[in-house]
């Protein structure tokens, strides 16, 4: 089992989770969901990435995340945001 780092922030009364080793990302209605379908997306995506030669991999990029932190910046009255190590 793995760690993997994830950044979660509170999009439109959801939260969104991404992954920062392979830009995987999981939503759900509380942040704990959120995790959960993080870690299965992830798990998911290791799976794909083991048994099939062409699937890309890579780390996401500085303009990739700060777009991730700030999309929707106008409609947020506060910024929440939370980076967490989950194990997959």
């Amino acid at each position: 089992m793995n760690f993997y780092t994830v950044v979660i922030r509170k999009s439109s009364g959801y939260w969104v989770a991404l992954c920062l080793e392979n830009g995987v990302v999981g939503q759900g209605k509380t942040q704990e969901d959120t995790v959960n379908k993080i870690k299965e997306a992830i798990e998911s995506f290791q799976s794909v990435y083991e048994s099939e030669p062409n699937i890309y991999k890579s780390p996401i990029s500085i303009e990739e995340l700060h777009e991730f932190l700030l999309i929707e910046e106008k409609e947020q009255d506060s910024e929440i945001y939370e980076l967490r190590k989950v194990y997959a």
